[in-house]
């Protein structure tokens, strides 16, 4: 087997037993075991999480290209660009000579984002068929200016512009709160993957929807350690605040 053809969504690894047969291809299953590593090494605070997110974005968006899925493989450069940013500020001192602390929104914070994704939600409910249209039209044109000569994809309407609309925005927003270091993000990664689970089996991509069940896991235990080191660098906090005004 050449390198190649281990990134051909044709060349079938295993099948796996599910439904009428699930043939997994070379690429989805590095680029699977990737993401997975990427959310565990996330939920564990360790930067090497955005070598391994890298990874994953660039394979899944080999595989969105190969099958047409043009708004996707958008999704997966705002991912790359992501955690590009997010491994340049986990590991940015500031000018105290600090790296970013987890933490949650402020209430502030907090209601902004949440009026934002709600709007953005029912926008894209709304406009979700033109606008996945529009941005892979814009995809195969900026491809072809390099020579690909691809021809635009017939998109069928959304099966279920809500929820698709749903996980696209919140997966936006809790990969930018995860680059803050902000707990929500593993909150809104759990909600993300059971509308996946619900999602991919109704859609009977049963593969699919159990990598989603397992994601949602880690993420309900990234949420956990991630509350919790938040509680521990709040009283820290605290404490020196308070210990520098029994000084002054």
């Amino acid at each position: 087997m050449d390198l190649i053809s281990l990134f051909d969504i044709n060349n079938t690894l295993v099948t796996i037993p599910i439904g009428s047969g699930y043939a997994m291809s070379w690429i989805e299953a590095f680029g699977t075991v990737f993401g997975l590593l990427c959310i565990w090494f996330a939920s564990q605070e360790k930067t090497i999480n955005y070598f391994f997110g890298l990874l994953n974005v660039t394979l899944f968006a080999m595989i969105f290209f190969q099958i047409q899925l043009y708004g996707l493989l958008i999704l997966q450069l705002f991912f790359f660009c992501a955690n590009i940013y997010g491994w340049y500020a986990w590991t940015k001192p500031n000018a105290e000579g600090d790296t970013l602390e987890v933490r949650w929104l402020s209430k502030q914070k907090l209601l902004l984002t949440t009026v934002i994704s709600l709007i953005a939600i029912g926008l894209l409910t709304l406009y979700i068929d033109p606008v996945f249209v529009a941005l892979a039209n814009l995809v195969v044109e900026g491809m072809n200016l390099f020579g690909a000569g691809l021809s635009h994809a017939a998109l069928e309407p959304d099966a279920f512009p809500f929820w698709d609309s749903a996980m696209t925005v919140l997966s936006i927003v809790a990969q930018i709160l995860m680059t803050r270091k902000y707990v929500e993000n593993w909150v809104l990664w759990v909600a993300i993957n059971i509308i996946s689970v619900g999602v991919y089996a109704a859609q009977g991509v049963y593969a699919m929807s159990v990598q989603y069940a397992i994601l949602m896991f880690i993420a309900a235990n990234g949420t956990r350690e991630w509350a919790r080191t938040a509680k521990s660098n709040h009283e820290k906090q605290t404490g020196e605040t308070e210990l520098n005004e029994v000084k002054a």
